[in-house]
């Protein structure tokens, strides 16, 4: 009971600091109110249906309604074309008493241009005297559509014809550059689009000012219209400036209240969101309307104003979403203690609150089909990024905030009646170099323990001088040893220990099995055998360890890399009866072994598909973190690499072949710890393939913004937590976790990371092969291979340097356009600096690993690899 008032305690006490954070993101704005009647907007009746394709123009009953939603709160409408029925606007606009600046679209279709001029002077001839203004042309020459001598033709004609007054808009910079235009015109029709220019929307209305004084003083005699003024609610940043719904509304306060006061004549661009804009815009252009695509308004002009109006909907939400993830894993730990608690629901808070941020977001925007299959991918894949984030952070309280359990094994000492069961010791070799498996050999000899055999099978090793040694030195150490060569044997390493076990000692009990190059501590059977008395446990498993961590900086990394696993992850896993079993360094009951049906010849992991297999068929296992046994670590990269990927693509193959047992059904043979351990051992890897993934979207897009800056979006709150996010927990997961499970100091804790990381594209290539190429064959460990020059060791990290040298030119070309020069683009380049770290860390490892004093000391002979530390 007092377990469940304090998981209720920390659940109700997070989700009102959720809350409180998401009103506190959301404070209303404070400012100045507008309450009276704007003067005039842009007019397109276009609907958000409307595409260039489909051509879905408004009816014109649409087109009235639309006025009349303007009747009231706005003078005047201006409009842009009198085709396509908008010849009937001025018409309509009389009758809810607004005036008309018209106007006629001109482009490089010189046929249309003629229907437009001849429709604008039919209109403006017309008695109606809302009519105050005719346009000849918007951005003519901005968008560079006919020579300036031909508009000025039009110009001319125009006024030769109607009586009103006539003009053309252009942005102020076409004005001040064209004084013979302006002589053409009767006012000057300006826009001033302080968003387009990039500058902050702190700063809009002053710029907006000075540019309008500016043409002032260039043209005194000329009457100045504002014919587009505004700021977009939504889009991608553009510079300086910022498209969000609390800079359109304060820009627009600020200006109508000081263009009132200064009686400028101005149209707002513009009365609604026209989402067909985005094509030619890019997504700002959807934004620009006081009013959305659905005739809402987007915020009241007086009063405060709301960046998100409905944050409490969506707050309320993620605290639902944070419930249910709580609930589903703290109501299933009886030892995390109070603080594992409240950091793991603090955790779980902060990354629904993301999800539920970046589902807000996609939602006030307008979507096509293409962009709501974008969004649902990027959603799902940071559900995913939240899951793995959880269950790492599960880790961090597990092991730091957890009580003490019954299931910490330590080493037996058997009593004088214990009756020792038989062992069978396998060794399978592969072209292994005699002098070290000799090593190996001599250390069996003195294993303390009398009731032993050792089973050396040599597998495959076509060079006769390389396995004959071996087989002298067995029938030299004794009968002990029974050694066999297999010539052409299938099945691998599995294969050749399957054999063994058909030439296991009928009396024999307990399989054991060590690699090749492990010497053993004397120890080790008496030490971990007895506990084979209780019935139920059907493995034992002793860590693996390495004796040459000092032969250089590289292996020193290598080793600490290794230990944070066994010394936090199989610790972890033992309190729960899940270890992973490795295929080295174990002990398996014979019965249990032949009833779940030998090593699986088909997987290249067969110890971890083994361990699995025997839990399914409801047997225990032990794990004692106490070394009894030290082997050697890759000597290069590339067998680091190698290594690594065989690990991780066996672990694929076992999903595949074992999903079934994973599903939380009752029909599973695991239990629900069991299940959850293995997925949660295995998802940092499918983190790695994540990573991946988010890498070459992002290239994708960061090529895309190269092509076109002005019409592309940079999605950068949908990388922030699968990226900087889940990088930056990751590694802190791992100092965090090293300094309170694993005896090295910080510098080594960091070493260890770095090689971590160097694997990160190893192991997301081991997950989406491993996922989707069947049949990958099996790949020794290399040891004691010669190191290679500086080009074998960058060819054997070749894809990771093509990946960070495109990542490094993206960053590069970010910084060079102007156009992303705001904190978008910014954390854009952060994105891509984070995703290039594991690239980096990949190319420092390589190059510690060809050092030259590494190369001198990794010559050392294994007779100074010796240490004598069992004996």
């Amino acid at each position: 009971m007092k377990r469940i008032l304090s998981i209720l305690f920390t659940i109700a006490l997070l989700v009102f600091v959720n809350f409180s954070i998401w009103s506190y993101i959301n404070n209303p704005l404070q400012l100045k109110s507008w309450t009276k009647t704007t003067m005039g907007v842009t007019f397109d009746p276009r609907r958000k249906e409307y595409t260039q394709e489909n051509n879905l123009f408004p009816t014109e009953a649409q087109i009235d309604e639309d006025l009349a939603l303007l009747e009231n709160k706005v003078h005047a409408v201006r409009t842009y074309s009198m085709l396509k029925g908008l010849h009937k606007v001025p018409e309509l606009a009389a009758k809810h008493g607004l005036n008309t600046t018209i106007g006629a679209w001109i482009d490089g279709n010189l046929e249309k241009n003629r229907q437009e001029i001849e429709a604008l002077l039919q209109a403006s001839n017309q008695n109606n005297p809302k009519i105050v203004r005719v346009m000849v042309g918007n951005e003519v020459l901005f968008r560079d559509d006919i020579p300036k001598e031909q508009l000025i033709e039009y110009i001319r004609e125009v006024k030769k014809r109607t009586w009103r007054p006539v003009s053309t808009s252009e942005t102020f910079d076409i004005w001040l550059k064209n004084p013979d235009l302006v002589k053409e015109v009767d006012f000057i029709g300006a826009h001033i689009l302080p968003y387009w220019n990039g500058i902050a929307a702190e700063d809009a209305v002053d710029f907006v000012f000075e540019k309008y004084y500016e043409l002032q003083k260039a043209y005194p005699n000329k009457p100045i219209v504002i014919t587009e003024v505004g700021w977009p609610s939504d889009g991608q940043p553009y510079k300086h400036a910022t498209a969000s719904r609390t800079n359109q509304a304060r820009f627009l306060r600020e200006f109508l209240n000081r263009a009132a006061d200064e009686h400028l004549a101005y149209y707002i661009v513009e009365a609604f969101d026209q989402p067909w804009k985005m094509a030619i815009e890019g997504s700002a252009g959807a934004y620009w309307g006081i009013f959305n695509a659905d005739r809402q308004p987007k915020y009241p002009m007086e009063g405060a104003v709301l960046a998100l109006p409905g944050w409490k909907h969506w707050a309320v939400g993620a605290a639902g979403f944070s419930v249910v993830l709580m609930g589903l894993f703290l109501f299933t730990r009886r030892t995390l203690k109070l603080p594992g608690m409240l950091f793991f629901g603090l955790i779980a808070n902060l990354a629904a609150s993301t999800i539920f941020w970046t589902v807000s977001i996609g939602a006030q925007q307008y979507q096509t089909n293409l962009t709501i299959l974008f969004w649902v991918l990027l959603v799902l894949m940071q559900i995913i990024a939240v899951f793995i984030l959880l269950i790492e952070a599960l880790e961090i309280a597990e092991v730091v905030w957890h009580r003490q359990t019954a299931r910490t094994f330590k080493p037996l000492t058997p009593g004088p009646d214990f009756k020792y069961p038989k062992v069978s010791l396998h060794l399978p070799i592969h072209n292994e170099p005699p002098m070290m498996v000799r090593k190996t050999l001599e250390a069996l000899a003195k294993v303390d323990y009398p009731n032993l055999e050792v089973l050396v099978m040599d597998n495959n090793t076509k060079d006769p001088a390389v396995w004959e040694p071996v087989k002298a030195d067995c029938e030299r150490l004794g009968p002990m040893f029974r050694f066999f060569h297999l010539e052409n044997w299938p099945g691998f390493k599995a294969g050749a220990i399957n054999h063994a076990l058909e030439q296991t000692a009928p009396d024999a009990e307990i399989i054991a099995i060590i690699d090749s190059d492990y010497v053993l501590s004397p120890d080790w059977l008496k030490s971990m055998v007895p506990y084979f008395d209780n019935e139920n446990v059907g493995f034992v498993q002793s860590p693996q360890d390495y004796r040459d961590l000092h032969v250089s900086t590289f292996k020193s990394n290598c080793y600490w890399e290794y230990a944070g696993f066994f010394n936090i992850g199989m610790v972890q896993r033992n309190e729960y009866n899940a270890i992973i079993q490795h295929g080295t360094m174990t002990m398996i009951r014979k019965s249990a072994l032949l009833e779940v049906g030998k090593w699986s010849e088909w997987c290249i992991c067969e110890d971890s598909e083994l361990g699995l297999r025997l839990y399914e068929a409801g047997y225990d296992s032990v794990y004692c973190k106490e070394s009894f046994g030290r082997g050697l670590m890759p000597d290069t990269m590339s067998g680091y690499m190698t290594q690594r990927f065989r690990w991780v693509y066996g672990a694929m193959q076992i999903i595949k072949a074992h999903w079934r047992s994973f599903l939380p059904t009752k029909k599973s043979p695991l239990t629900s710890a069991q299940r959850y351990y293995f997925i949660a051992g295995w998802l940092p890897w499918f983190s790695d393939a994540l990573a991946l993934v988010f890498t070459c979207a992002s290239l994708i897009l960061t090529g895309l913004i190269f092509l076109d800056p002005i019409h592309s979006e940079i999605p950068v709150n949908a990388f922030l937590l699968p990226t900087i996010g889940l990088f930056t927990f990751k590694v802190l997961r791992s100092l965090w976790l090293y300094q309170v499970r694993v005896p090295c100091s910080v510098w080594q804790s960091l070493g260890a990371s770095l090689s971590g990381l160097a694997l990160t594209h190893t192991v997301a290539r081991g997950v989406w092969q491993g996922m989707f190429v069947p049949g990958k064959p099996f790949m020794r460990t290399p040891k004691y291979e010669k190191l290679g020059l500086l080009f074998t060791g960058l060819m054997t990290i070749r894809q990771e340097i093509f990946l960070l040298t495109l990542l490094a030119l993206g960053i590069w070309g970010m910084g060079s356009l102007e156009h992303f020069d705001n904190l978008s683009g910014k954390l854009w380049m952060a994105v891509l600096s984070v995703q290039s770290v594991p690239y980096v860390a990949a190319l420092i490892t390589m190059l510690i690993s060809i050092a030259p004093s590494y190369f001198s000391k990794s010559s050392a002979s294994f007779e100074e690899l010796d240490e004598t530390e069992f004996q």
